[in-house]
């Protein structure tokens, strides 16, 4: 009977706005069961099916902890699939590294980098031997695949995600039922990083005038478009296929 079908869990980090709260509304709009990770509960997104941890992801070793424990109490049975999507991230101040205070730089590694291993390795030990699909989206960017000055470490987080994604789709290839894992760059998106990008001072940040123009141009994908993108890319037979992959891949 179609009311006892057992749902898709995903797990959404940064689901507060932007992407990962767009991605959250879809989700839910389509029956999954959804845990968001963020600093603050997603707005407007009230459901039976919704479970918000309240969290700082520059602590990732809580939320890790937290994630595994409750994964490991609900068992391999409860779930059709489960999926975990690595969305947040923070861009440090925009100028040359040098100019960027340690604290903005330790922040942004934490949760661009630390915080996605660390959920990804508690995920993946919790549900190892499940018999169901398991998938790993981490968020990446062009900007892993292309250095751009002024965002030094948002750069090396990026990239880190694209090389980790790399390193353990070997690693589950070689494990019976392994997880399917992407590190997948969502395209240009109007949020506010854009927002912060085009604001930045351009005597530090000297790109600014490109992301001016993108969005003068209307080359900004909205958050909704770029999750039903994602998602897409999520629900693919041969996702994991390519470790590091474009929404715009064909």
């Amino acid at each position: 009977m179609l009311g006892t079908m057992k749902p898709t869990l995903s797990v959404v980090t940064g689901a507060s706005r932007g992407l990962g709260h767009a991605v959250a509304v879809q989700l839910l709009a389509r029956g999954e069961r959804l845990i968001t990770v963020s600093r603050r509960a997603p707005a407007g997104l009230s459901s039976p099916q919704l479970l918000h941890w309240d969290a700082d992801l520059a602590d990732a070793g809580a939320v890790a902890r937290r994630l595994h424990d409750w994964l490991a109490a609900q068992g391999p049975q409860a779930f059709a699939a489960v999926n975990l999507i690595n969305n947040a991230g923070v861009i440090a101040e925009l100028a040359p590294m040098g100019d960027v205070g340690d604290a903005e730089l330790t922040n942004a590694v934490r949760v661009g980098l630390e915080a996605p291993m660390r959920l990804t390795a508690a995920f993946l030990r919790a549900t190892r031997g499940w018999p169901v699909p398991r998938k790993v989206l981490l968020v990446s960017s062009g900007l892993g695949r292309r250095a751009m000055a002024g965002s030094a470490s948002y750069c090396a987080a990026k990239a880190g995600l694209d090389h980790l994604a790399r390193a353990l789709a070997l690693e589950e290839a070689a494990r019976p039922g392994g997880a399917r894992i992407v590190s997948l760059a969502p395209g240009v998106i109007d949020t506010d990083m854009q927002v912060q990008l085009r604001s930045a001072d351009p005597q530090a940040f000297p790109e600014r005038e490109r992301f001016i123009g993108l969005q003068a141009g209307g080359q900004l994908d909205s958050p909704a478009a770029a999750a039903a993108r994602l998602i897409d890319y999520l629900d693919r037979a041969d996702f994991g296929a390519n470790p590091v992959a474009d929404v715009r891949d064909p």
